[in-house]
């Protein structure tokens, strides 16, 4: 399997590394076969090649089975016309990487929730209110006058259907329910076209319960009741708001894993940011790029029937939860003392423990 690796800016060099180190421990015990090539992006690349997002690197993406993507200080960016592009927002345009997963599980001394998590939220990723990724020509936001600033927000039947189909095909291999999450008693029509996609789309999985809720009545009860929900499927700003709240209430939004995928490509990325004020200080955790580049694994396993991949995306998550539940062995952001460094030997030492069975086999 060969992998291309964008560290990106910030704690992204430091948090790849340790993704690194537990993907080489999983490849040496189960002979997976990777061939990781990493490359420059941000602001290195801006400053060795004026760009935030060299050529070579968009060229490269579709001809290797995977793709890790360091967090990106895009704040920092100068103007696309000055060689500030975006590498999340463009590679999800470009090779339309419509459905962002974003799984959610509640864990014990971790998430404040009185009830147990266990979800998937399943974004769009390629419009809605996201100005910056809806247009062919010309910005999505626009200034008439000094006094007035304008965004225009995208849902298209096509793309609304193509996540609604993902979200009932994740669901049928779950506890078989998707909640389509919308706004349409305000925003009705844009709304209102998402809804009806979905619903046509739920007519060809007549196993599995569709609900509809109100984005505000789906934030509280979350926290309420969030053993309710199973897959949530929704537009792109309210996946993007609802998957940080439920992974912040299940213990972190640095415990969560996300993969990006089309029909071809899939891009593991940690759902947070860059987190500059820390960077170059081992102090960042790494659980959610090491989780991401475990469903990328899996999704490249169940893609092409590679059992060894699927196997070693579920021991690097079983290694992952061990090291967490022990207090002792948990990043300094979430209770415990380890660096970043200390956080990835924890999960290398039990992820070599849980396969060493398999090595001697």
């Amino acid at each position: 399997m060969k992998i291309l690796v964008l560290p990106g800016d910030g704690i992204g060099p430091e948090i790849t590394t340790a993704t690194l180190a537990v993907l080489d421990v999983a490849d040496a015990a189960l002979a997976l076969g990777l061939d990781i090539e990493t490359r420059e992006i941000g602001l290195a690349s801006l400053r060795a090649q004026g760009t935030t997002l060299p050529q070579d690197v968009m060229t490269r993406i579709p001809e290797v089975d995977g793709v890790i993507l360091g967090p990106v200080s895009h704040y920092e960016y100068p103007a696309r016309d000055k060689g500030g592009i975006n590498p999340s927002a463009e590679l999800r345009v470009v090779f339309e990487l419509f459905a962002n997963l974003r799984p959610c599980r509640s864990r014990a001394g971790l998430s404040i929730l009185r009830k147990p998590m266990d979800l998937v939220i399943v974004r769009e990723n390629t419009e809605g209110f996201y100005s910056d990724r809806n247009m062919f020509a010309g910005g999505g936001e626009f200034m008439p006058d000094p006094d007035m600033a304008l965004s225009i927000r995208k849902i298209t039947a096509r793309s609304s259907a193509r996540i609604a189909r993902a979200a009932f095909e994740l669901a049928r291999g779950r506890r078989r329910k998707v909640t389509a999450v919308h706004k349409a008693n305000v925003v009705k029509l844009s709304d209102g076209l998402f809804l009806s996609e979905v619903r046509k789309v739920a007519e060809d999985f007549p196993d599995v319960e569709l609900e509809e809720l109100i984005v505000d009545a789906t934030a509280a009860l979350l926290i309420r009741s969030p053993d309710r929900f199973d897959v949530i499927v929704t537009t792109n700003m309210f996946g993007d708001i609802l998957s940080d709240e439920a992974s912040e209430l299940s213990g972190s939004l640095g415990l969560g894993g996300s993969i990006n995928t089309g029909h071809d490509i899939c891009v593991a990325q940690a759902q947070h940011g860059s987190a500059p004020d820390i960077a170059g200080q081992n102090l960042a955790n790494p659980t959610s790029l090491i989780l991401s580049a475990a469903m990328l694994l899996d999704w490249r396993g169940r893609r092409d029937a590679n059992a060894k991949l699927i196997a070693a995306a579920g021991a690097i998550e079983r290694a992952v939860d061990v090291v967490l539940d022990d207090p002792a062995t948990r990043t300094r952001d979430i209770g415990g003392t380890l660096g970043t460094d200390a956080f990835a030997e924890a999960v290398t030492a039990e992820l070599r423990r849980q396969l060493s069975g398999r090595v001697a086999a």
